[in-house]
C-alpha cells in the first residue's frame, strides 16, 4: 500500500502524468487502506488467536469504495486531454477545475477519517494487549511491542501533514518543501517500521492469546478463599522471594503456591486491586530500595538482582512506585532526608 501511495505521488510530482494522464489519482483508493493495513498488522501481532472479524474487513473496504465513488465524475467526465489542461492555470476549465478540487478534497477527507479511525483502533488494541500481558507476566518489555505505539504516532503525524499539504495543493497553495519534505519523512517512517518489525521476535500464542482477568466483573470466589490465596501470595514473595526470578509468570506462580491462575488473577484484581505485573514489581522495588542503601552497588546490578531484565524497565517501574529515579532515591538516602521519601 505504501509503495503504491508513494509511486502515485512520484507520478504526479515528477511530471510523468503527461504521458498517462488517465492514471492520475489512481493511488487514491489504495491510500485509504493505509490505516487498515497497520491495524491488521497490529491484530496479527497482538490479538488472540482468531481472525479479524468480517465487520472490520467490511469497514476497511468502505474507504476505498467511497473514494472510487467520489472519483467517478473525475474519471468519466474529464478526458485525458482536459486533465492535462487542468495542470496549468491558463489552460484549465473553471468548471472542470471545481470537479478536480472537489475530488481531491473529498478523497483527502476520507483518507483522514479512515486513517484516524483505524489508528485509534490499533492504539486500543495495543493498550489491551499490554493490559493482558500485565495480568500474566512480570516482564513484558519484549512481548509488549512497545515500539509499535511510537510508529503509530509517527505515521499518524506524517499522514496528517501529507493530507494537509495535499489539500492545500489542490487549492493552489504550495510552499518550498512541497513534494520533497513529506516523501522523505514517509521513507524514514517506512524504514523505521520495517527495521523494527523485522527485529521483533515472534510472539507465541501464550504471549497473544491471553484470557481476560476478572477485573470489572463480580467476584466468583468467596472472601475467605481470596484471603487464603492472598496470604499464599504474600508468603511466596516475602519468604520465598519468587519475585527475584526475572522470568516469573502467573503460570509459574500458580504452580509454586498450588492455586489456579484464575484464582490468583481474581484475588489480585478483586481483593488486592492490582494485577500480576504491578504486584510482583512492587516487591522488586521494595527490595531495590533496601539495596540502594549500599553506596558501592551499581544501579544496573541492583536492577538485575531484584528481578528486572533491564535498567530502563527498572527505572520506569521504580519512578512509578517511588516517585523518583533510583539514583535520586539513593541521593535522598545519602542526604539523610527521610521526610522527603
Amino acid at each position: 500500500m505504501l509503495l503504491v501511495h508513494l509511486a502515485g505521488e512520484l507520478f504526479i510530482y515528477s511530471g510523468a502524468y503527461v504521458y498517462a494522464p488517465a492514471l492520475a489519482g489512481a493511488q487514491f483508493p489504495f491510500r485509504a487502506l493505509l490505516g487498515p493495513a497497520l491495524y491488521f498488522y497490529a491484530y496479527a501481532m497482538m490479538s488472540p488467536g482468531k481472525s479479524v472479524g468480517k465487520r472490520v474487513y467490511l469497514l476497511a473496504s468502505v474507504g476505498p469504495i467511497l473514494v472510487v465513488l467520489i472519483m467517478l465524475p473525475f474519471i468519466f467526465m474529464i478526458s485525458p486531454a482536459e486533465k492535462l489542461a487542468l495542470a496549468t492555470p491558463s489552460t484549465r476549465d473553471p468548471e472542470l477545475w471545481k470537479i478536480a478540487v472537489f475530488t481531491c478534497l473529498s478523497t483527502t477527507f476520507v483518507f483522514i477519517a479512515f486513517t484516524v479511525l483505524f489508528l485509534a483502533m490499533a492504539f486500543n488494541l495495543h493498550s489491551k494487549h499490554c493490559q493482558q500481558l500485565m495480568e500474566r507476566f512480570s516482564d513484558i518489555e519484549q512481548r509488549a511491542v512497545g515500539w509499535f505505539k511510537a510508529v503509530l504516532f509517527i505515521w499518524g503525524a506524517v499522514w496528517f501533514m501529507y493530507a494537509v499539504e495535499f489539500a492545500l495543493g489542490a487549492l493552489g497553495w504550495r510552499w518550498f518543501g512541497s513534494g520533497i519534505v513529506l516523501p522523505i519523512f514517509e521513507v524514514i517512517a517506512l524504514t523505521l517500521f520495517v527495521q523494527k518489525a523485522l527485529g521483533q521476535r515472534a510472539l507465541h500464542s501464550v504471549d497473544k492469546g491471553l484470557p481476560r482477568a476478572s477485573q470489572g466483573r463480580a467476584a466468583l470466589l468467596s472472601d475467605e478463599k481470596m484471603q487464603r490465596v492472598a496470604s499464599k501470595l504474600e508468603q511466596s514473595m516475602k519468604e520465598g522471594k519468587l519475585f527475584l526470578h526475572n522470568d516469573l509468570s502467573l503460570k509459574k506462580l500458580s504452580e509454586s503456591i498450588a492455586e489456579t491462575e484464575n484464582h490468583i488473577s481474581e484475588t489480585l484484581s478483586q481483593l488486592l486491586q492490582t494485577n500480576f505485573f504491578q504486584f510482583v514489581n512492587g516487591f522488586r522495588i521494595e527490595e531495590a530500595k533496601a539495596e540502594l542503601q549500599d553506596k558501592g552497588k551499581l544501579v544496573t546490578n541492583i536492577a538485575l538482582d531484584v528481578g528486572f531484565n533491564s535498567k530502563s524497565t527498572f527505572n520506569t517501574a521504580f519512578k512509578k512506585v517511588a516517585g523518583c529515579s533510583p539514583s535520586a532515591y539513593r541521593n535522598l538516602l545519602n542526604d539523610n532526608k527521610p521526610d522527603m521519601l
